[in-house]
């Protein structure tokens, strides 16, 4: 695994740019993520496809996660954020211009390469602070953008539709809008120094729960994306308020966020892992039931559940570790989330035949999750008893 040592500029590093180009990504990543499962039948592919898509983007996170540090390192942190969306951006245009089975997986085995590397680079950029505070604040704002423009991003689904060329061309657009502030603001970039090898003991030493909780993220995260668009639609007959109920998912994410940059400077990590887990399984008894109002908390309280996991399991992840190991961190907290996002659409798609299948899958990832990281607490907090 490679690491980057950082350096600050002379002057601070911008946190404008990070943010505001990760903004416009996150809407057109929301609306895109939604679009593909639900334009298939438009394009005469068959929904059978859509699991596969989703797990073969994520294979794409999880093959582009560990080579990211080199280009970073070669080209700085804003060149390769202006390169990983333009790679994005061709796969777009490549899945509109040649409507085939196999060229959309291999766009989004593309797709996930790309927004790997503006995964790390906007994390790596942002968690370059001096304290657990800092970071922890820096991260929920990363968070905030990021669930924040891909919940109005949902949105887009009933204004827009899912039919035709329009709403690829719209997706288009924002990615290549996301290249402007890296391309029209020079100053506060970060500076990269060196490149080391982060060793494999320096690997095992890393947080048990923290890799436990990105993971389970992934594989909470992957069929939520990939899945649920298409199981509100037709197994919840929902079909006129699916991007609705997936922009609440979203916001319940971003509502969380401000709590979660609270709560970690202050309680233990491990145990918030476990109560926001316990939490989705709570939120996937409400979506079990028919009232609307149990639906909006449910899907509200899943998406507050969901999204917590992985900002508390990187801040458990970067604690007491200096801002020369960001990367490294970054990239290895990516790969168990994109572990998780492969297998998850894979294995939630053999409950389709059960009812309630999907939700039934959540909820045991939700339970052994919970069911490991406290064992892991209780064995980290067993007193030691010595002769006096």
């Amino acid at each position: 695994m490679e690491k980057i040592a950082l350096t600050q500029s002379a002057q601070k590093p911008s946190l404008f740019v990070p943010v505001a180009g990760l903004s416009l990504f996150a809407l057109a990543s929301g609306y895109l993520m939604s679009l593909i499962p639900l334009s298939l039948t438009f394009f005469e592919l068959s929904n059978s496809l859509a699991p596969l898509l989703a797990s073969i983007f994520y294979l794409g996170l999880l093959l582009g996660a560990p080579c990211i540090a080199p280009i970073v390192s070669r080209i700085g942190h804003s060149k390769a954020f202006i390169l990983f969306l333009n790679i994005l951006l061709c796969s777009v245009v490549a899945m509109i211009l040649i409507p085939k089975s196999g060229v959309w997986l291999a766009s989004r085995l593309v797709a996930g390469f790309a927004v790997a590397g503006i995964f790390v680079v906007v994390e790596s950029w942002l968690l370059m602070a001096d304290t657990q505070k800092q970071r922890a604040k820096r991260l929920g704002l990363y968070m905030t953008a990021l669930y924040g423009g891909t919940a109005v991003g949902q949105l887009a689904i009933d204004y827009l539709g899912t039919k035709g060329n329009l709403p690829y061309l719209v997706v288009m657009g924002l990615l290549a809008a996301a290249s402007l502030p890296a391309l029209l603001v020079k100053r506060g970039q970060p500076q990269v120094s060196e490149q080391q090898s982060m060793s494999l003991s320096a690997l095992k030493n890393l947080s048990q729960p923290a890799i436990m909780g990105c993971l389970v993220s992934g594989l909470l995260l992957g069929p939520i994306y990939g899945l649920l668009p298409i199981y509100v639609a037709l197994d919840m007959g929902l079909d006129q308020q699916t991007g609705q109920f997936m922009a609440l998912i979203i916001v319940g994410g971003m509502l969380v966020q401000p709590l979660v940059s609270y709560l970690s400077p202050i309680f233990n990590k491990s145990g918030l892992i476990v109560s926001f887990s316990l939490l989705g399984v709570a939120a996937l008894l409400l979506l079990s039931q028919h009232s609307s109002m149990t639906l909006i908390i449910g899907f509200l309280l899943l998406g507050a559940s969901a999204f917590a996991l992985y900002p508390i399991a990187i801040s458990l992840a970067c604690d007491n570790l200096p801002a020369s190991q960001m990367v490294s961190v970054a990239q290895v907290m990516l790969l168990s989330y994109s572990v998780g996002s492969v297998i998850g659409p894979l294995v939630a798609s053999s409950f389709g035949q059960t009812e309630f299948g999907l939700l039934i899958y959540l909820g045991i990832c939700c339970i052994l999750s919970s069911i490991y990281i406290f064992a892991q607490l209780l064995i980290n907090t067993k007193p030691s008893f010595s002769s006096p």
